[in-house]
């Protein structure tokens, strides 16, 4: 049988052509499946209780201030879709204003530290844009959880990224009052309803998880 070597020429120019178009397409499939990992891509942010604090401040005649200790925290977090679990837990027992006595009356009558020992925030969802590198301002959305009750609460924070070392900052107020807990005279002054409360974490960033 006769081929003209037109036809077997043919044959191989299309051979090739189908070979740089299923390389193109590979490489179109390789670039998608990046993106959606880059979309999907799970951050995690390890927090060290030992360089981690919350502050609180109640005004006042006599203003009262001290801060709590931090037992553990770690977040995970979608950076594209602002999605988090985890929590921060704080030691209810570990209140220090300076004063012993009504820092024994804050722990026994208005935290009630022997059946709820932890103070827990569970973010859930943080707004804005997280930058891979120096500060960002965000809205962290979550649940706060004190002597036993969940509170929505969204907290406005700062965060500062260095390589893989992170510093978040927030500053909220507790409307203690309004949430069921009863104004102490011994604790705080009449007046004060309200605390306002200032978070530092310094924590690691370990992408990718």
């Amino acid at each position: 049988m006769y081929l003209s070597p037109f036809r077997v020429s043919g044959c191989r120019r299309s051979s090739a052509g189908g070979s740089r178009r299923t390389l193109f397409s590979l490489a179109v499939l390789a670039c998608l499946a990046f993106a959606a990992l880059t979309v999907h891509a799970q951050t995690q942010y390890q927090i060290n209780p030992a360089s981690s604090k919350v502050a609180f401040d109640l005004g006042g005649f006599h203003e009262v201030n001290g801060i709590f200790q931090v037992t553990s925290g770690q977040i995970s977090f979608y950076r594209k879709t602002g999605k988090m679990t985890g929590a921060i837990v704080v030691s209810a027992g570990s209140g220090n204003s300076g004063d012993s006595a009504r820092d024994n009356v804050m722990k026994k009558n208005e935290l009630h530290v022997s059946k709820f020992p932890q103070i827990t925030f569970a973010p859930s969802q943080f707004t804005g844009t997280l930058n891979a590198s120096g500060e960002s301002t965000l809205q962290v959305h979550g649940t706060f959880t004190l002597i036993g009750k969940p509170h929505e609460i969204v907290v406005p924070m700062t965060v500062q990224v260095s390589g893989n070392q992170c510093t978040a900052k927030g500053t909220f107020t507790i409307p203690y009052v309004s949430w069921g807990m009863k104004q102490p005279s011994m604790m705080f002054m009449k007046e004060a309803k309200d605390v306002k409360i200032d978070v530092t974490f310094e924590g690691t960033l370990l992408e990718g998880k």
